[in-house]
């Protein structure tokens, strides 16, 4: 599946992420990899857009790890 990830700078201590799927009814799959996403990442004043057209959790998991090594000085 297409899977796109973008991370942005926000105001504020929090990471907040917004997710559009195509796909239904995996609501508990989605919270567990943003779980593991913030277990993983402390990030602080960012907003990560996704935008996912099928991808794998294991997939977008990798893909958020990608984006959050940008981010690193």
């Amino acid at each position: 599946g297409n899977l796109e990830v973008l991370m942005e700078p926000d105001a504020g201590d929090a990471c907040s992420i917004h997710i559009e799927t195509s796909a239904r009814g995996f609501g508990a799959i989605w919270a567990a990899v943003v779980r593991d996403f913030h277990a993983r990442h402390a990030l602080a004043g960012v907003r990560v857009s996704i935008h996912d057209m099928g991808a794998t959790p294991a997939v977008v998991s990798l893909r958020l790890d990608q984006a959050a090594q940008e981010l690193q000085p």
